[in-house]
């Protein structure tokens, strides 16, 4: 019998409604304008409350316009919100659902990673967690057919991640989106220094520039950085704002960036 992750946060970060939902993310991608680069062999996108910075995430996701019978595999890593824990986890998961469908997670490719020492399975880090889910429904309206490999990064060097981005790197079959945000909670004026700074970092493949004010994916992003220096990748920002320029109040903000590596 197979085990189904439900959503949770559909009707809170994202419309509940397949109809609504649909036509919401498919207004952010049409929104985000195509850089005119190679299909993307990754992303870092945001992972807030939609009315926040879906426009930033269809920024990103406007990418893959051309991609969709290439790429078969999505390896999607956030960070833990909801629980501690040292390492990267994996879930048991088969399948991981939003209102517009389940999605298939990819257990062949989690079999042939799960002797890495920082690889757990914590089922219990996914419950409640919002970084993972916010992205599915944009892959589901921009890659017809994938599966996904999930993970949530906790307390993780750069060079942990790495290490598993290589094991699952593959070649146009596979995308990797790193769920992240930028800075939490300044000033609109102080966060947009700060965000330009993370901004540079990422754009100068400088994982030791990222701070921990930086971005709450800072972990994941330091481990794309590390693979894409080793590929050599380049990094193109695509979109940098912050809720006080989406919907909500600039006394206190929360930076949004998308990325994409080619």
């Amino acid at each position: 019998m197979k085990k189904i992750h439900l959503p949770a946060v559909a009707g809170l970060f994202y419309p509940a409604s397949p109809e609504q939902l649909r036509d919401d993310v498919r207004g952010f991608i049409a929104g985000g304008k195509n850089a005119d680069i190679p299909t993307p062999k990754a992303l870092i996108a945001p992972h807030a409350g939609y009315i926040y910075s879906g426009p930033i995430a269809g920024s990103a996701y406007a990418q893959l316009e051309e991609a969709g019978q290439l790429i078969k595999r999505v390896v999607l890593l956030a960070p833990s919100h909801r629980l501690a824990f040292h390492g990267i986890a994996y879930s048991s998961a088969d399948y991981f659902q939003t209102p517009l469908g389940e999605v298939e997670v990819d257990t062949d490719a989690l079999a042939s990673i799960t002797d890495l020492p920082q690889l757990h399975l914590i089922d219990q880090a996914f419950e409640h967690e919002h970084a993972l889910e916010v992205h599915l429904p944009f892959l589901q309206e921009s890659l017809p057919g994938f599966r996904l490999v999930p993970f949530l990064v906790g307390d993780a060097g750069g060079e942990e991640v790495e290490q598993l981005l290589e094991r699952l790197w593959g070649g146009a079959e596979t995308l990797i989106v790193i769920s992240s945000d930028l800075s939490h909670y300044h000033e609109y004026t102080q966060a947009r220094e700060m965000d330009s700074a993370a901004t540079r970092a990422i754009e100068q493949l400088d994982p030791a520039a990222l701070s921990r004010d930086h971005a709450c994916g800072r972990n994941p992003i330091k481990g794309l950085l590390l693979a894409a220096r080793r590929h050599h990748l380049r990094a193109l920002t695509l979109d940098q704002r912050n809720s006080g320029d989406t919907a909500g109040p600039r006394h206190k903000v929360v930076g949004y960036g998308a990325y994409a590596f080619y």
